[in-house]
């Protein structure tokens, strides 16, 4: 009995001890887990890992190339700023302007490098690095612009119908002057406002003014009217990406404007007229 009480004994040791390994394991394969998925951006660039940059087809503002490679001054900005940072690799994402934040939202990209305004509302949601480029809004219209459009208040006073992109700053502007929505024509993106009104669905279309004039400048079929509103972009980061964000604006202090700079950026139309003033991002947050 008493030797059975013994192996007993032993036999429940060696379960117990077997089980503690286990545990021990397993709260090592939990950490270890936990702390891959915890890796910031910051640790990935230190890494020389591929840094996922989310954009979408804003001619020249971010947009991909015939190989999907990353175009646009936006996009050349942000390779300059994260080879200064640690890596020289990129991979593009394209999607919907009105896909943007809900992706790097769900983790499919690391940073908005498309041009996105900087906006109260989208505050709430992202964290936005200083300017980095200070823009105003234009219409396009059709050739001789036969409703004599000049200013968003036209749109509205005529009670024309109005098209731009879904998730763009206009749609809120226009609402904001009265125009009801089924006067707003919301579509994917720029080349989608462009067709609108030459096929005559849209009386005038909006979008920044660097996109409308690469449209107009092409197209004699339809012709700029500034729309006079200044707005300012950066790139867009998660809300937990405070220390990302103070790194890229680390860079920023002595890239904007540098002769290295507009370099990588005159080639998109992008002059020293269009850097920005000095607001902050986080005076255009309060806004």
């Amino acid at each position: 009995m008493d030797k059975w009480k013994h192996l007993k004994n032993r036999n429940g040791r060696a379960i117990l001890r077997g089980i503690a390994a286990l545990g021990i394991t397993a709260m090592a394969i939990a950490s270890f887990a936990g702390s891959a998925s915890a890796q910031s951006l910051l640790d990935k660039i230190k890494n020389g890992e591929a840094v996922r940059i989310g954009f979408s087809n804003e001619v020249p503002w971010a947009y991909p190339g015939e190989n999907n490679e990353p175009l646009g001054f936006v996009n050349a900005m942000t390779i300059d700023i994260l080879k200064k940072l640690g890596t020289t690799k990129v991979e593009p994402v394209v999607t919907e302007w009105g896909s943007l934040i809900p992706g790097l939202q769900a983790g499919r990209f690391d940073i908005i490098t498309g041009g996105m305004y900087i906006l109260p509302e989208r505050c709430r949601n992202v964290l936005f690095t200083e300017p980095i480029v200070k823009a105003t809004d234009a219409l396009i219209v059709p050739a001789g612009n036969p409703e004599g459009l000049h200013s968003y208040q036209d749109v509205h006073d005529k009670g024309l119908t109005f098209v731009t992109g879904a998730g763009y700053s206009e749609i809120e502007l226009m609402r904001k002057l009265g125009v009801p929505d089924d006067k707003i024509m919301q579509v994917a993106g720029p080349a989608e406002i462009l067709q609108a009104v030459k096929a005559g669905r849209a009386a005038a279309g909006s979008g920044a003014y660097f996109t409308m004039k690469e449209f107009t400048d092409k197209d004699d079929s339809v012709e700029l009217v500034p729309a006079g509103n200044s707005y300012y972009s950066g790139l867009a980061f998660l809300p937990n990406q405070q220390a990302e964000v103070d790194a890229f604006n680390a860079v920023l202090k002595d890239y904007i404007g540098s002769d290295e700079m507009m370099a990588s950026v005159g080639k998109y139309g992008y002059t020293k007229a269009t850097l920005p003033d000095g607001t902050t991002a986080a005076e255009l947050c309060k806004r």
